[in-house]
């Protein structure tokens, strides 16, 4: 958006390593379940971005700037403060650099979801099929894309949230989640459902790469199903009502989703005849007969004109639906009936009509080709403008806000498509369990370094074994600002990491919840914070982590990217670590991720100098007056050395001189591989604030430039 070695650790060293186990208490569900805390919720800046395609003879309008609309709140305009355009029509947009700079909300972000319970099995697998090459041929590379089902007796279940990867796109299709289909991957954010994708994942002999497991898949859901049957009309009308409410809770739910959202709704619709009256001709002339006869007390007034209570149910689904930017693309998997079955077909295209007419969405009678059928879709949503504001002393109490977008300068027929208002953010502890999911996942999507609370992290790799190898990545929460936001003795944090390659593949992940006693770790809060140190197992190649931590107690959270390269070991492709800067202080608060400690004790300590084990610091301190030294991990180097450099920044990128560093020495790691330079950095005097330092190497063979980077801060005297 812009701006208007491997040596073995000894006993006593591992000692200084040992988390504080009866301070931090892992998985504390309890606390994760308290009511959230109204610190500082009326002074909070919070900016809404609103994604809007502008159209003009139904062709998407480009070339478009921030003047050339006009944002109101209410009834009062407000200053546009960010503007972004992007098209994904334009040949930049495809290199993959651009698919982790394209910003979140301007974004498609496209929810395939699959109804269990209104469609009959044999449509729904021939629908898996159809949204499978959707996804591979119909949509852009930086579309996110979310799977999720509906049935009567579970509601909305989301598989997949939205995520770039289209290698857990398809698995999520394939097996729709169902236990027996494949084992679900732990993460708790749903953007991986297995971490190693392949038909081992599918039980049963008939679940071949060749079959697909269809014949499985359609054994697993036949429960689930009710098809299009002929039901009385109070159950049917009852099976609307569930479903009026679970889909209303998922609305609710990717409000929470920056950008705009279509859900495809994949089904043979529901009988319509359970809220619009019957649709026999020969009945209803009959109860006309009647009334006009005097007979009005025989007619059954809901077999008539339908049921008020479920018509209002089913416009309070819709509008929220709109209220959430989200439109309905219904697409009818039932195929072409005759006889008798025509008219139930009928009643479901006019149920899904319905939701995707009032919702800004079309129905989509021919599914055989969904990439065809939806093209039109896709080119007019294919310009995406995101205009931002920042409304006024906006309280977090869950109102909603109307919201108008007016063109100018345009010529007379153009017309703009945007959401009809936005929810003000409501207290944390009076969120769903998957709003706050959901919300989660979009602040990772968003690879924006933002939130209430401070913090950074860093990240280097090591060879581990086999095709992956060992990244520990060490995250520090900065105490003060944590406990700013905190009453009462008691605290609930969740920690998560995710790699994104290039491609939107997610690489590997963590994840942590843990509780604080803070009657016994707050002297350490104080001091310093929180040092949580985990680990990826990563395949070589270009990522970004994108690291959230967030109080579970009260929403107050921290985004982070960081840009890292695993490099091929041995590969003979040069290439450097983010500076190493072995920490000092003793005062943190050291965590350790719960899940793989028996692969990590059988490990050597990964940071490691003149055979001494340190975590490094994320963002060290280091006093004006003074000099700390620091480790340049280099790959495949060699013997020979390379030039190096380095520049100094601000944060507004402002070059720096002053800033001396230094050689010390060069220690060879046990793998050949890996060169260690100790360097030593003098701030030389200049004035105490915020840094960074880009590191860069240039390799003496080609002449390839490899550069790193540390935010540090410098400490006045």
């Amino acid at each position: 958006m812009k701006p208007v070695t491997k040596p073995v650790m000894k006993k006593a060293q591992r000692i200084q390593l040992v988390i504080v186990a009866l301070a931090v208490v892992l998985l504390a569900t309890s606390l994760a379940a308290a009511p959230s805390k109204k610190f500082g919720e009326t002074v909070e800046v919070t900016t809404v971005e609103v994604p809007v395609q502008v159209l003009l003879d139904g062709e998407p309008v480009r070339g478009l700037t921030a003047d050339n609309f006009k944002l109101f709140d209410g009834r009062k305009e407000q200053q546009i403060t960010g503007f972004e355009a992007t098209d994904l029509t334009k040949s930049e947009v495809q290199k993959p650099k651009t698919l982790q700079q394209t910003s979140v909300s301007a974004r498609r972000h496209f929810l395939l979801l699959f109804d269990l319970s209104f469609a009959e099995p044999s449509s729904i697998t021939r629908a898996r099929h159809a949204a499978e090459s959707l996804v591979k041929t119909g949509l852009h590379p930086t579309d996110l894309v979310a799977v999720a089902t509906y049935s009567l007796e579970q509601g909305p279940q989301l598989i997949l949230g939205f995520t770039p990867d289209r290698h857990q796109i398809e698995l999520a299709i394939e097996t729709l989640g169902l236990p027996k289909l494949v084992e679900r991957a732990g993460d708790p954010l749903s953007f991986v459902l297995q971490k190693e994708i392949g038909t081992e994942g599918f039980q049963g002999a008939e679940a071949s790469a060749g079959s697909r497991g269809d014949a499985v898949f359609q054994e697993n859901i036949k429960d689930l199903s009710i098809g299009f049957d002929r039901a009385s009309r109070g159950e049917q009308q009852g099976r609307v009502m569930a479903l009026t409410t679970g889909m209303e809770d998922l609305a609710k739910a990717l409000d929470d989703v920056s950008g705009r959202k279509y859900v495809v709704l994949l089904s043979e619709g529901f009988d319509a005849s359970a809220y619009q009256g019957t649709a026999d001709a020969k009945r209803q002339m009959e109860m006309a007969n009647q009334a006009a006869f005097g007979e009005s007390f025989r007619v059954d007034a809901e077999e008539r004109y339908g049921s008020t209570g479920v018509i209002t149910a089913i416009n309070d689904m819709l509008e929220e639906f709109r209220r959430a930017d989200c439109a309905i693309q219904a697409v009818d998997i039932g195929g072409l009936r005759a006889g008798e079955d025509a008219k139930g077909q009928a009643g479901g295209q006019d149920s899904l009509f319905l939701m995707a007419n009032e919702t800004g969405g079309e129905l989509i009678r021919n599914y055989n080709d969904l990439s065809a059928a939806m093209g039109e879709v896709l080119e007019r949503t294919s310009v995406t403008y995101v205009l931002a504001f920042q409304p006024e002393e906006l309280k977090l109490d869950g109102s909603y806000h109307r919201i108008k977008v007016e063109l100018q300068g345009l010529p007379r027929g153009a017309r703009v498509i945007s959401r009809p208002g936005y929810y003000a953010p409501k207290p944390f502890g009076e969120r769903t369990a998957i709003e706050r999911k959901l919300d989660a996942a979009s602040k990772i999507m968003s690879g924006v370094d933002s939130g209430a609370l401070q913090g950074s992290v860093v990240a280097a790799a090591f060879k581990g074994t086999g095709t992956k190898d060992y990244v520990p990545v060490v995250i520090e929460v900065d105490g003060p600002s944590l406990l700013a936001g905190l009453s009462g003795d008691q605290a609930a944090l969740e920690i998560y990491a995710y790699a994104i390659a290039q491609d939107g593949t997610v690489g590997d992940y963590l994840s942590q919840s843990m509780g604080l006693d803070l009657k016994k770790v707050r002297p350490a809060l104080e001091a310093k914070g929180l040092k949580f140190f985990g680990d990826l197992n990563l395949e070589p190649g270009d990522y970004t982590l994108r690291v959230l931590v967030r109080d579970a107690t009260n929403g107050r959270s921290l985004t982070r990217t960081f840009p890292m390269t695993v490099p091929s070991f041995g590969g003979g492709q040069l290439a450097i670590a983010s500076p190493l800067f072995p920490e000092t202080s003793k005062d943190w608060l050291v965590v350790q991720e719960a899940s793989g400690a028996e692969e990590r004790r059988a490990r050597a300590f990964p940071f490691m100098l003149r055979d001494n084990p340190y975590l490094p610091s994320a963002k060290p301190v280091i006093p004006a007056d003074g000099q700390a030294q620091f480790v340049l991990m280099a790959y495949n180097m060699g013997d020979g050395g390379a030039p190096l450099s380095t520049e100094f920044i601000k944060p507004d990128g402002e070059r720096v001189s002053g800033p001396k560093v230094s050689f010390v020495g060069r220690e060879n790691a046990s793998d050949p591989s890996i060169t260690q330079l100790v360097l030593s950095l003098d701030p030389n005097g200049i004035p105490a604030g915020e840094y960074r330092m880009i590191t860069s190497l240039k390799g003496s063979a080609d002449g390839t430039e490899v550069t790193a980077s540390i935010p540090f801060v410098v400490k006045g005297s």
